[in-house]
């Protein structure tokens, strides 16, 4: 299974963001176990960089992007997600970037805890909270 990361969800993870941090925690230590692919684009590495920094020390940032970079592929983005984003149907731009990326790379999930931004997703979407229900027996 392939799970595409946004923003949000990996902020809550190098931040530790409560109450959200279990939720992704977890994600990452099951799909370690489970050899679930979690990978997010490369917008999203720059952009969390951006919005950490603002947060907490820049060091400490620099060090969770590398731990991360280990456990997770980065993908790209090209001209033709941005084109595709520019005329979407999403209302936020980032979001569609974030859509087609994952689209173009064949995920099967996107997890977010922004999933008013991707009602127009043709990939599914959900929660943390949502993915970690969906996976319990």
């Amino acid at each position: 299974m392939k799970l595409f990361l946004d923003a949000n969800v990996v902020l809550d993870l190098i931040l530790k963001r409560e109450p959200f941090f279990d939720n992704i925690a977890e994600i990452v230590t099951i799909a370690e176990n489970k050899n679930f692919t979690l990978c997010f684009s490369s917008v999203t590495f720059v952009n969390v960089n951006y919005i950490a920094c603002k947060f907490t020390d820049k060091k400490y940032v620099l060090e969770s992007l590398k731990k991360v970079r280990v456990l997770f592929d980065v993908l790209s983005v090209s001209e033709t997600e941005i084109d595709k984003a520019l005329y979407s149907n999403f209302n936020d731009f980032e979001d569609a970037v974030q859509h087609y990326c994952a689209l173009k790379n064949n995920c099967d999930y996107i997890i977010t805890r922004d999933s008013k931004d991707f009602k127009n997703s043709e990939i599914p979407f959900l929660t943390p909270t949502e993915f970690l229900a969906s996976i319990k027996f």
